[in-house]
């Protein structure tokens, strides 16, 4: 990837520094989604929602690879900054686990439910961020993020067909 050119007004800038915060903090996050993601997988009930949580390891796995990239154009060392946010809704994933029944549709559905959370704030986080690099004239760094952004719709259409599909009726009907 050709290196953008970051002129040291633009480092300086309050903006460009609540760019390159919040790209650590969503680093920080992927890196964790790998080791969080084999515990969802293993405590699916279905074979569908696991297959749905062991594709996206995969693809979270590109998206540390991206983030490095966008590291590398705007001339910066790939750091972390711990993303609470993130931290806060593995922590919701694992009561989910630790309080519903093994085996169950039941605990499918609470797990669905922590992944769209998750899903949810990976879009509006690399939505923010693609349009600050628009507007700062990241145009690398904009194709980088917009293409984990189109991911990350991706993997929550995916929990919501699996939820819509069977998942949702089954757990109903658990007692």
């Amino acid at each position: 990837m050709k290196k953008q050119q970051i002129t040291e007004e633009m480092k300086q800038s309050p903006l460009h520094q609540l760019f390159l915060e919040e790209i650590k903090d969503i680093y920080w996050a992927e890196n964790h989604l790998l080791k969080a993601l084999p515990k969802m997988a293993e405590a699916s009930t279905s074979t569908e929602l696991r297959k749905a949580f062991e594709g996206h390891l995969a693809v979270t796995q590109t998206h540390v690879e991206r983030l490095k990239k966008v590291f590398e154009s705007l001339d910066e060392k790939p750091e972390t900054k711990t993303c609470e946010a993130l931290k806060g809704l593995i922590r919701e994933a694992n009561e989910i686990i630790d309080d519903t029944e093994d085996g169950t549709m039941v605990r499918d559905c609470g797990l669905i439910l922590a992944a769209q959370k998750v899903e949810h704030y990976e879009i509006a986080t690399y939505g923010t961020l693609r349009t600050l690099a628009a507007i700062m004239g990241h145009t690398e760094v904009q194709a980088l993020l917009q293409a984990t952004l189109d991911e990350e719709h991706s993997a929550d259409d995916e929990l919501t067909q699996v939820a819509m599909s069977f998942v949702n009726e089954e757990a109903m009907s658990e007692k």
